[in-house]
Order: structure tokens, then sequence, then C-alpha cells
């Protein structure tokens, strides 16, 4: 960089609903800007607040800057560090082909964040009156908790190291969110350990809906145990230290030594349970809500919903379905299936699929519901979740999973004599619980699994679509899932079906619930 080049810095912050938390933010931004007074600096947010990251480094390139360093203001490298703020810069890049984008790495455990957090655990510490040992204390660090588990073991590796450099007598950490454990039950596990103090420190950069219910699960723990003291430590919050270690962050983005936590990353290398995200694409999973923050006469509005419009098909998709909707009398079939029953006739090409197709009562209904609340669909191979549509996955911020070709699957499977796909299947119920659709179109084992599950071990997916075409037994895996009343289902009699046909039930789901999103009422056109 030549003396001439100003140097900018993009501060990408994740945005909340809290004006709380975007206060801060915004107040850590200023005083980064009075610690670098020669660079260029602002700040933008990946959703729920304003200024985007795109209109950010807008306004950096017309303060005259010729670099800039994109610094992500998260605590570790989760997704939003490796996916979502990537994404960001890729676009502005594209837009500004004459700058030179650097793109910084989080601030995770930095020696100046531990000393941070040595600073508020000495403050909550002196706010008691009584003299408590580091020995009889058991430090409790609470993190944001992620789908990475590079990520939540950083957490953890800031605990130990806290725990030794401190000489605590024991840490333990929870999450308030995504992984175990959560809040009240880390509080309540580390209350039963015995120590004669416990110190709460949220491992958060700001304040915000989740810094306070962490606060509000202490005060619950301190009420319940009268002979334990707790304490709240702060989180970071505005503090030079952190201002540093952006600017650092920056700094070194531009020299070249940027270093994310790649050894264990999830993206990079087979990680258990974690195999089928290795080369996953960047792509942002936020767009449905950036930039909802309006500004009216200078004052932050938070909270405004995402807009929906209708689903629009392509316009060859929409003439099958008009051709589809003609074709046949559909009076006799409930409103609420036609979506997904002309889905079928499309993917098959034959009107006659639907007549054996069984909706237990209220299976739509409860398969929308769970789409759009859960936001995970649960697979018996790949070809199911090849055949959903991606642009509804997206916008509607649903996961899919299967288990089928990871290496725990096959040591499963060969360990307990079943097939891979009943073996992806009990993984699934493993992993997510209750809180999944599962969607069969392939294996019969797989829906014997699934019904075995259900009724032997209490599983309780929200929706069962079981579709899957052959004559091993495929007809009677169908009929045992038909017999099992305790979860909605979807399914058919006979040997017709695969995995075309089960993508396009969750399809016609997805639909519908993007139309009920977007308050739109197709009635019987259901393409």
């Amino acid at each position: 960089m030549t003396a001439s080049e100003k140097f900018g810095i993009v501060i990408a912050g994740h945005g909340s609903r809290d004006p709380d938390a975007v206060r801060e933010f915004e107040a850590l931004v200023e005083l980064v800007r009075e610690r670098a007074p020669e660079d260029a600096v602002s700040h933008g947010y990946l959703e729920f607040a304003s200024p985007t990251i795109a209109e950010a480094v807008a306004d950096n390139l017309a303060a005259g800057a010729r670099q800039v360093a994109v610094v992500p203001g998260v605590l570790l490298a989760a997704r939003h560090a490796k996916n979502d703020m990537p994404a960001e810069m890729q676009a502005v890049a594209r837009d500004y082909p004459e700058i030179d984008f650097h793109f910084g790495a989080p601030m995770s455990l930095d020696p100046k964040l531990l000393q941070l957090a040595q600073e508020r655990i000495v403050a909550a510490e002196a706010t008691s009156p009584q003299t408590v040992r580091r020995s009889d204390t058991c430090l409790v660090v609470v993190g944001r908790g992620t789908t990475d588990p590079d990520a939540n073991g950083e957490v953890a590796k800031l605990a130990r190291m806290l725990e030794e450099g401190m000489g605590f007598g024991g840490a333990f950490v929870c999450y308030s969110g995504t992984a175990q454990p959560l809040v009240a039950d880390g509080l309540r596990s580390a209350a039963r350990l015995g120590y004669a103090r416990i110190v709460v420190l949220p491992f958060f950069l700001f304040d915000g809906v989740l810094v306070k219910r962490i606060y509000a699960a202490a005060d619950d723990l301190r009420e319940r145990e009268p002979g334990l003291e707790v304490l709240k430590a702060g989180y970071f919050g505005v503090h030079p230290l952190v201002a540093d270690v952006m600017i650092a962050r920056a700094r070194e983005a531009v020299a070249g030594r940027a270093a994310m936590n790649c050894s264990l990353c999830k993206y990079r290398v087979q990680i258990v349970g974690f195999e089928q995200q290795v080369g996953e694409p960047q792509r942002a999973h936020h767009l449905a809500v950036r930039g909802l923050q309006a500004r009216t006469d200078g004052d932050p509005v938070i909270g405004a919903a995402p807009v929906y419009k209708p689903y629009e098909p392509h316009p060859i998709e929409a003439e099958s379905f008009r051709i589809i909707a003609a074709g046949r009398d559909w009076s006799a079939f409930p409103p609420d299936q036609l979506t997904v029953l002309q889905r079928l006739v499309h993917t098959s090409g034959d009107f006659d699929a639907v007549d054996d197709i069984y909706f237990s009562p209220g299976a739509v209904d409860s398969g929308i519901r769970a789409l759009l609340r859960c936001k995970r669909v649960l697979t018996d191979v790949t070809m199911v979740q090849t055949g959903l549509k991606r642009a509804l996955l997206e916008e509607l911020g649903i996961d899919t999973w299967c288990g089928v070709h990871d290496r725990e699957t096959h040591l499963m499977a060969e360990q307990y004599g079943i097939t891979r796909s009943a073996a992806g299947i009990r993984r699934g119920w493993q992993k997510f619980g209750n809180d999944v659709v599962v969607a069969i179109g392939d294996a019969p084992t797989a829906i014997f699994e699934a019904v075995r599950l259900i009724r032997d071990h209490g599983w309780r997916p929200q929706l069962v679509i079981a579709l899957p075409v052959g004559f091993v037994g495929t007809r009677e895996s169908k009929d045992a899932l038909r017999r099992c009343l305790q979860v909605p289902r979807i399914t058919n009699s006979g040997t017709r079906g695969g995995s075309p046909w089960a993508a396009s039930v969750v399809n016609g789901l997805m639909i519908d619930g993007l139309n009920q999103l977007a308050g739109y009422d197709a009635g019987s056109d259901a393409g």
C-alpha cells in the first residue's frame, strides 16, 4: 500500500433486534475510529439492523479508501464468519473490481481478550462482601452456541485457560442456544458440583436478548440455591482491548496474515458428525433479514418482519400445472392436499398416481408448520435431497440432512447389522430428536427403522413422508407406517413411488408454506 492509498476498515457486525446491542456495537466502532484516526472506519450489519455491509463499504470508499479490510465483529469463526460475511465481501468485490478487499479473521482467543475476561471476572468478585478462594469457585462460561463444533470448542478452550490461569477449582461450559448444554441446564449442573461460589461469564461482545437471558438464568439459580453465591461477570462490551483486537485483525488481513481456525473447520476437513459439510459452498443465510432496521428521524426501528413473495413457477412449470389442474376432477380431494397431489402428478406423469396416496388427519398442516418452525428435513438418501428446490430451502432457511454416506453411518450399519439407510435414520433421531420432517424415498428398511423408533423409543418427528418404490418390503413398510398412529404421515399403498416423489411432497409443502407467509391463497391453482 502506497502512502497515497488510504486504508479502510469495515467492521461487519451480526446485527440485533435489541437496540442496546446495536448502540453498543456502534459505540465500539466509534472507539475504533478514535484509536485508528488515520484510517477510514465504517460499519454494517448482516441482519436486523442498518446499514448493511454493502452500504458500509460504499461509505468507506466515499471517504477515500482504496484498500479495504472487512473485519468480522464477532468472537469466533462459525457460520457467520465462514459463510455469510465472506459472501457479502465477494459480492461487493464484484461491484468494485478496482478496489483491493481483504477479509480479516474474527476475534478468537486473543491474549487481549483473555485479559479482558480476567478484568470482568475480578470486577464481579469485587461486588461480593465475602472472601472466597478461587479453588472453591466454579467458573461458568456461556458461549453463543453454533452448529460449528470448532467454534463451540473454542469456548471450552477459553474456560480451560481461565480455569488454569486464574486458579479456579473448576470450570463449566454451556451455551445460550443451538449447542448443549443450554444455560439453565448448565447452571444447574454446575450448582451440583459443590462449590461455594459460581461466577457466570457471558462470552459475548455486546448486550442483547441472549445476554439478558443468561443473567436472568443466573438470578433464577441464586433464588433456587440460597446457600450458593452466584456472581454475574460482565460481557466484553465497549473496551479499548476489543477495539485494538479489531484493528489488529484489519492489519493482519492486509498483510496476508489473517489466521482462521481451519485445522478443525468442518467445511475443510472431515469432522466426526459433520462429514457431509466438507466443501459446502459459501452461501449467505441471512438475506431474508438483511437491513431490517429502518431509520426514521435518526432513530432505529427494530423488529420489522421479513417480506415474503408468493411462489412464482417457471412459465413452463406453470403451464404444466394448468394442464394438470384441468386434466381430472380434483373436487374429491381436500383443498389443502392439492399442491402436494398435483406435484406428484407432475413428477410421475400419471394422473392415477394420486389415487392411493394416504394423508393422516392434519398431516399437511403439521408438515408446513414443522418446516417453518423446525427448519430441518431428514432424508434416507441423497436423491431426495437433490430433488428439493434449492431456492425454496434458502428462502425459508430450511436445512437438510442425510447421513447415508457418512463414516459413522457405515460403522453403525456394520455393528448393528442394518442397512445404511436405516442407520442414517437412527442417526437422525439421535442428532435432531423430534424437531424434524422425515422424507423417505428409497429404502423400506428406513421406514421400518423409523416406525421402530416411534413405537419403541418415543420418537415423534413432526411428519413422516414415506414413498419408496420397489417390491421387497416396500408395501409392508408403508402399511406399517400407515398403522403408526403416533405421528402425522404421508405415504401410499403399493409399490409405486421413489425419491422424486418424496421430494415433490416436501416441495409442495414448502410452496404452500411460502405462500402462507406471503399471505397468498392459491385456492385450487396448486402449481
